[in-house]
């Protein structure tokens, strides 16, 4: 199969093959190669699940079916064509949501935002600030975080003058002049995209008290409404998830939220929702990455018409956790020249997501960071189809715990390395 693999792809760089030569030569080539795996595969079935075997003919048959797809090609027996890898674009800046209730423009929500998840109290007006500079729009917020009086109060300044604070080139120099924001305080609201989650302790069985606790963060933002306001975990009892979902639509109707989402949430909690007659959630945001893709989750997202959230603390970061395939990772952001975590965020874009980063702002790296994570920082390059199936591969099904990732789950709730919150019920 490699000498196969090789020579398709030694006869595709030669000047003078032709597209039709191309297709010919990669159809007879990955035909062989399917049968070549067919055989293989029933010589050694019935060998153990584990065994190195059964890993390279898993390896295998992805390698064959992510050429295929590469190439267009239809197969005998896969009923049409094979899936294709991503696309090399994203859906632009914006994606527009399902099951508001907005009259007149489309509630959009801008693709990356920036999360005040992990970010130290007094950090956070100068983490909104860089965020704003960068051209982020979207801030995710929660009760969790125990920060929306300070962010409300830094968002205050914003709206009322539209300056925004910038960093000095270097430690010891005066800061240049703020940027400024045109417009006035309503528009500049309009531009931003709120979005905040309530905490296990505000899911109530009396929707009053529940929208008691909505209309309180609110306050504490210093906002009118909320473009989004989501469940921020399962980790309930259904009647107090049904509850809390209800609360959030009659606040949606009330024009006090123009989205009502979920955060976490596996098939079951979302199904849920569609047995008792309610409409889908607009998003589902949940720790999801290459390393973990939730592929059961992103489809029932896709029949329902909800968008999918990288929730920030899924494995959008630089740093190496206990992914086997972190390689694979390095290597396409050493030979892109950006960092691991833009690979991560342009992934998610391409992949038809909407992703919510985080960094602190206690060192210069991190600072840079919010820039590079953003949109902006993002939107100069796009991952090839190969790029992206390598990605695609990596898919290990990594539980949350095994992660350490943890937004705002207790011990209680954390119970080892096996512990998912999607698969709560």
């Amino acid at each position: 199969f490699a000498m196969m693999h090789r020579q398709r792809v030694l006869y595709h760089r030669q000047p003078g093959a032709t597209n039709k030569g191309r297709h010919v030569l990669s159809t007879i080539l990955l035909l062989l190669a399917l049968i070549v795996v067919q055989i293989e595969s029933l010589a050694s079935d019935g060998g153990p699940a584990g065994s190195s075997m059964s890993k390279n003919r898993l390896w295998d048959r992805r390698h064959v079916l992510g050429s295929a797809a590469a190439a267009g090609l239809v197969l005998p027996g896969f009923g049409g064509h094979l899936p294709r890898a991503e696309a090399a674009v994203d859906k632009g800046e914006f994606l527009t949501l399902s099951h508001t209730t907005k009259r007149g423009s489309p509630v959009r929500v801008p693709c990356v935002g920036y999360s005040f998840y992990k970010t130290d109290s007094a950090m956070v007006g100068r983490c909104l600030n860089l965020a704003l500079a960068a051209g982020v729009r979207h801030l995710d917020v929660a009760t969790l975080y125990n920060s929306n009086a300070q962010i409300g109060a830094a968002l205050q300044k914003y709206l009322e003058t539209g300056l925004i604070p910038l960093e000095p080139a270097k430690k010891g120099d005066d800061p240049p002049p703020p940027k400024q924001v045109r417009g006035n305080s309503q528009r500049r609201r309009q531009q931003l995209f709120i979005s905040h989650k309530l905490s296990n302790m505000e899911q109530f069985l009396d929707r009053v008290n529940v929208k008691a606790s909505v209309k309180s963060e609110m306050e504490k933002l210093g906002v009118s409404y909320l473009d989004l306001c989501s469940i921020h975990s399962p980790l309930t009892d259904s009647k107090r998830r049904m509850a809390t979902y209800e609360a959030l639509l009659e606040l949606q109707q009330e024009g006090l939220v123009q989205a009502v989402g979920v955060c976490n949430y596996g098939v079951g909690p979302l199904n849920e929702i569609i047995s008792a007659g309610l409409p889908p959630p607009s998003v589902n945001q949940l720790e999801l990455s290459p390393f973990n893709q939730h592929k059961d989750v992103a489809q029932w997202a896709k029949e329902h018409d909800t968008v999918v959230s990288c929730g920030a603390y899924s494995k959008l970061s630089g740093v190496s956790g206990p992914q086997e395939g972190w390689p694979v990772l390095a290597d396409i952001a050493k030979k892109r020249g950006v960092t691991k975590a833009q690979i991560l965020v342009r992934w998610s874009l391409q992949k038809g997501f909407v992703c919510v980063p985080r960094s602190g702002a206690g060192s210069k790296a991190e600072r840079i960071a919010i820039a590079e994570n953003s949109y902006a920082g993002c939107k100069t390059f796009v991952l090839s189809e190969d790029e992206m199936t390598s990605l695609d591969m990596l898919d290990e099904g990594l539980k949350a715990g095994k992660l350490g990732r943890r937004d705002g789950w207790g011990d209680q709730d954390v119970t080892g390395d096996d512990w998912e919150p999607t698969n709560f019920i």
